[in-house]
């Protein structure tokens, strides 16, 4: 009777400290999110390093941060959790201003073709993208990421949830290498 009980009290105890661990954990993850304020007052490299470390938390492999001049749009570079190659053109825009057709051709140009992604996503901290750059994204399979749902994603939305909203750019599923 006495181990009964003394095996019911390690078992409660377990499970209370589990579930402050798990408690624990969220709370951190919380306190390293930023605002979008925060996030506004980045610079253009950090902000380029926070994405990627959004792709990382969200489990993505490899990811490489190569925002820089010559890196033919793609800003950061990894592989999703089901193996899909990720590849992301990050612009840090004033929120009133919108991407234009133009650099959404730029990223269309080369996101596939050049880098070989199976899910493009342009990542943009500006409210929204021109009809033409939408149309466009829409047309090529880009993820179209304005900063609603990148507000969602800082704040804990997971990427895989985000990528169909934008109507499209789910990518093509690859076998885990």
């Amino acid at each position: 009777m006495v181990t009964a009980v003394g095996w019911a009290v390690l078992r409660a105890h377990r499970r209370a400290v589990g579930g402050d661990r798990v408690w624990r954990a969220q709370e951190e993850a919380r306190a390293r999110e930023l605002s979008m304020a925060q996030v506004d007052a980045l610079s253009w490299q950090e902000f380029e390093h926070y994405v990627a470390g959004l792709c990382r938390r969200d489990g993505c492999t490899q990811v490489v941060v190569s925002g820089k001049s010559g890196d033919l749009g793609a800003d950061v570079v990894g592989y999703l959790a089901d193996g899909r190659k990720l590849v992301v053109q990050v612009k840090k825009y004033a929120s009133e201003r919108s991407v234009s057709s133009q650099d959404m051709q730029k990223f269309v140009g080369t996101a596939r073709l050049e880098h070989g992604a199976d899910v493009a996503l342009f990542v943009t901290t500006c409210r929204a993208f021109t009809k033409a750059a939408l149309g466009l994204a829409i047309r090529q399979d880009i993820v179209a990421m304005h900063r609603d749902f990148l507000g969602a994603w800082v704040k804990g939305a997971h990427l895989e949830e985000l990528i169909p909203l934008s109507g499209s750019g789910g990518g093509k599923r690859r076998p885990p290498a």
